[in-house]
């Protein structure tokens, strides 16, 4: 990871960063991405010949197709060339790609006309546009000519790994099998440092979760959308450079049926495994976020356009990170969301890090131990709200409909009171309501224990358990 290119890219951040956030905040990221750096040791490995002839084997009476399309202007032979290898070099093998040259010049075409000519492989289709229209519009010249069952984006510098299409096939199986079928399929991911020639930066992500996709498109490779849907949403050219973004968004609201609490996330499929490489050299957006500044702000119409669509409203704002957003809502998140029936905040040690707030299935606290003034990384995951199981009763609010749980689980009446919450993440100090919990004498434990019945208790409803790190009080 001590390549050059990248080392000078992280020069170049930190130089932005300080810019927008100051000393102090450029300190505190610097720190924790030194510690996110020692702490790093991945690598990534290839399935074996063995794994993928069991995998061919697997799948051999599999009906599903997958349709790749890959808009391509001006690409560079070896990234071309790598990115139709990776397609080509798939276990499972009922594919198309689609290159949708968008190019003055004529290199693309021959590129591609000379891989289909070397390997006789027909699945590769070449499509020449008549001009270059964006990144969304020639991406939908593509989604018009797909036949498969799943349609799937492919960047044209990057590539899949040679089981990627497996993986999905299988997901696609095992959902229908269940009544379910996905409609939104996505991977993990990692970056291809070409410098140093290995993979590093691995993005292991959450299962869907609402909340999180509201602040940053942690969805984004490998994706794929079931074919009727995505031919039916296409691509909005009016938000390039976040047009995934936008697709993901809309996606997740015709999950979002009238009069239902919260979108159907049992047709939203996760896939644990690192499928998709994205390529780091000096022009792309993997490595230099700054490049494509203009992508951030279409993100954030994007995300400003489905809450007006779904009735909230809100302010979407730039937090400090490019790329990830701070939602204000309008009178509060419980007031302009039906869905949320509870949030929660941080609360810290006398040392000033987290020991208590969010906690997941398990009843493990979300970042624990993590310095305050830390975001959690690369992905910033501390500094974001999301969905979880519980949060702590010290520090959280209830919708009123729901406050009987409240008076059932810990025996007192609902009661609110003010409190001065501390500035973090972007946020300014000001006065929330919270729980007041003052008639409880318990140990840790027993606070952990009350705040996962209560959380148990409101998703049982139907309702979302929304950590958000800007509530942070301090005992």
């Amino acid at each position: 990871m001590g390549n050059r290119i990248l080392r000078i890219d992280n020069v170049r951040k930190t130089v932005n960063y300080f810019k927008k956030n100051g000393l102090a905040g450029t300190f505190y990221a610097a720190a924790e991405r030194v510690q996110e750096e020692k702490r790093a040791d991945y690598r990534y490995q290839l399935p074996d010949a063995q794994t993928l002839a069991g995998q061919r084997q697997e799948t051999a009476d599999f009906p599903y197709l997958f349709s790749i399309v890959t808009p391509a202007y001006e690409t560079k032979e070896t990234h071309l060339r790598e990115m139709i290898a990776s397609v080509q070099a798939q276990s499972y093998p009922r594919w198309e790609l689609l290159i949708m040259d968008a190019g003055a010049g004529g290199e693309v075409e021959r590129t591609v006309r000379q891989v289909i000519h070397e390997t006789g492989d027909l699945r590769i289709r070449y499509n020449r546009l008549s001009g270059n229209r964006g990144i969304a519009e020639n991406t939908n010249a593509g989604i018009a000519l797909a036949g498969g069952d799943y349609i799937a984006l492919l960047d044209h510098d990057d590539f899949i790994t040679p089981d990627a299409l497996y993986e999905m096939a299988c997901c696609v199986h095992r959902g229908r099998q269940q009544g379910r079928p996905p409609v939104l399929l996505y991977s993990d991911e990692d970056k291809y440092d070409e410098g140093a020639q290995t993979f590093v930066f691995p993005n292991k992500k959450k299962k869907f979760n609402l909340d999180l996709i509201l602040s940053n498109n942690y969805i984004c490779h490998f994706m794929a959308v079931e074919a009727g849907v995505m031919k039916r949403l296409k691509l909005r050219g009016a938000y390039d450079g976040a047009q995934d973004y936008d697709l993901v968004l809309r996606v997740v609201d015709s999950l979002w049926p009238e009069g239902a609490v919260a979108p159907d996330q049992t047709r939203i499929c996760h896939i644990p495994r690192v499928l998709y490489h994205w390529r780091s050299h000096r022009d792309s957006t993997a490595l230099n976020t700054g490049s494509k500044t203009y992508a951030y702000e279409a993100g954030r119409r994007a995300l400003a356009d489905f809450c007006a669509g779904r009735g909230i409203r809100a302010e979407v704002e730039h937090s400090l990170h490019l790329g990830f957003y701070r939602i204000a809502y309008e009178p509060d998140l419980l007031g302009a969301r039906r869905d949320a029936g509870m949030t929660g905040g941080r609360i810290l040690d006398g040392k000033g890090r987290i020991f208590a707030g969010g906690y997941d299935e398990a009843g493990r606290c979300l970042f624990e131990g993590l310095p305050a003034r830390f975001t959690g990384g690369s992905t910033h995951l501390a500094a974001l709200r999301q969905d979880c199981a519980a949060v702590d009763i010290r520090c959280m609010r209830m919708r009123e409909e729901l406050q009987p749980l409240f008076s059932e689980i810990t025996g007192l009446p609902y009661r609110e009171k003010t409190r001065r919450v501390k500035a973090g993440h972007g946020m300014k100090a000001r006065e929330i309501r919270i729980a007041d919990v003052s008639g409880l004498t318990c140990d840790e434990a027993g606070y952990r224990k009350l705040g996962m019945a209560l959380g148990e208790a409101v998703r049982r409803e139907g309702y979302l358990v929304v950590w958000d790190p800007g509530m942070t009080i301090q005992l």
